[in-house]
């Protein structure tokens, strides 16, 4: 079996670890947090270089979308493998592409063609629709609904109860939708 170090160990990083231990990939899983302590933290997240060799797979567990975007470029510039995490309680169509590095947690609906690109998050009971592109390091929220068709841009949060209608525009600058 694999092993996968986490960076975070606060609620999400715990959430991404139980993703990753139900999958059944990874027989072992150990964080790097800088202000968390347990016996499953090994260090601070400034430790990852030195873990590079013993852990094949990492994943930044860090709910702010730029911190996550940029230890993406980190872990996989010091030779990690970033994992697709996906529960096995979430409906993934078999047509969805999951891209390494993203996540879809418990209880959320992927659909038919849509894709999830590297770091983004569709938590616990969250839905993107048939032929939905969740940009990378986008967040769907808990309960947040993503209709068919839509495109989150890349490091947009959207929040709990939140439903895109179909055709949903985006302002430039992101952050808000009209």
């Amino acid at each position: 079996m694999e092993n996968l170090i986490i960076l975070g160990a606060g609620g999400y990083g715990r959430t991404a670890a139980e993703t990753a231990r139900a999958m059944g990939v990874f027989g072992r899983v150990a964080f790097l947090d800088d202000g968390c302590t347990g016996t499953d933290i090994l260090g601070p997240c400034t430790d990852y270089i030195r873990f590079a060799g013993k852990f094949r797979w990492a994943y930044p567990a860090f709910g702010a979308n730029a911190l996550r975007a940029a230890w993406l470029e980190k872990l996989a510039a010091a030779g990690y493998s970033l994992p697709a995490l996906v529960h096995p309680r979430a409906y993934v169509s078999p047509t969805a592409d999951i891209r390494p590095g993203a996540v879809v947690l418990a209880l959320a609906a992927v659909g038919a063609c849509a894709v999830v690109e590297q770091g983004a998050i569709v938590n616990m009971g969250a839905i993107a629709d048939h032929d939905c592109v969740v940009g990378a390091c986008a967040h769907l929220a808990p309960g947040a609904i993503v209709k068919a068709g839509n495109t989150v841009p890349a490091q947009m949060k959207i929040e709990s109860g939140t439903v895109l209608e179909r055709g949903a525009a985006f302002l430039p600058l992101g952050g808000q939708h009209v």
